[in-house]
């Protein structure tokens, strides 16, 4: 069976990042991709120029359509905007019964804001505590958590068990902000952490890796894979994709990730 995916985030207008990347992510892990808009972004590779947030009836009326005609296997969450977006996607994901993936999408890679600082309180308590797997990176742990930003491993455990204290059912938070030659993740669950390492990649075209990560994860999730299962199958991908990004011309600021590395190979 294929699963059918639903995304709830932002648009990218650029493509690398955002609805634009879930799509593509879904698509190229074996899911049928279906989208609810919570906001337009005029952006590129160089940063984001104008944030226009869709309004909640609409982000209502659109999960609503969804679920009256189509099942659902697995739900990836984006960028939310506002605690009143956050609230209107709690109450839209009521009563089903599927692996929800959260990417706490607050600061894009240029530095904007896209979650409001007065919101991070409503994703904490109102959504996390409803969710399979959160998926952080370190500055968003620390916004999480109102603590600094982890500088070593043994503070990412740290910050990954208050995360899971939080509610979720497991955290999945990534180390690539502590910069060296691999990239070290951390899933934490209530049997325990595990470490997963990659070599990281020497590229300036990172643009949308955690999007893209997170609606993978969504998509193995929804095809049945177990949580540790589904990282390391999304790991392997996202490494892919990164490690295959220069192959694009794409702006010249931070492209995107290559999404279809692996179709690409196969035509050669």
């Amino acid at each position: 069976m294929i699963p059918n995916i639903l995304t709830i985030a932002g648009s990218d207008c650029s493509g690398g990042a955002g609805i634009q990347a879930d799509i593509k992510a879904i698509s190229a892990n074996g899911g049928y991709a279906m989208s609810v808009i919570t906001a337009l972004t005029a952006q590129n590779t160089k940063g984001v120029h104008a944030v226009h947030l869709i309004p909640v009836e609409m982000i209502a009326a659109q999960i609503a359509a969804i679920r009256d005609d189509i099942a659902v296997h697995a739900v990836k969450i984006g960028m939310l905007g506002t605690a009143g977006i956050i609230d209107c996607v709690c109450e839209g994901l009521l009563g089903l019964d599927c692996p929800i993936v959260l990417d706490p999408v607050m600061v894009a890679k240029g530095g904007d804001r896209l979650l409001a600082s007065d919101a991070v309180s409503a994703l904490r308590d109102r959504l996390l505590p409803r969710v399979d797997l959160i998926t952080p990176n370190l500055p968003e742990a620390a916004d999480l958590l109102g603590a600094p930003e982890a500088t070593d491993r043994d503070q990412m455990e740290g910050q990954a068990g208050a995360l899971l204290a939080l509610g979720p059912a497991a955290v999945l938070l990534k180390g690539g902000h502590l910069g060296g030659d691999e990239s070290p993740d951390l899933l934490a669950t209530s049997d325990g952490h595990e470490w997963l390492t990659a070599q990281r990649s020497r590229t300036q075209n990172t643009h949308g890796t955690g999007c893209t990560l997170s609606a993978a994860l969504a998509t193995f999730l929804g095809r049945g894979l177990s949580v540790s299962e589904a990282v390391r199958q999304a790991k392997s991908y996202i490494s892919g994709a990164i490690g295959a990004a220069d192959r694009l011309s794409v702006g010249s600021g931070h492209g995107p990730v290559h999404h279809f590395y692996a179709a690409e190979g196969t035509k050669r």
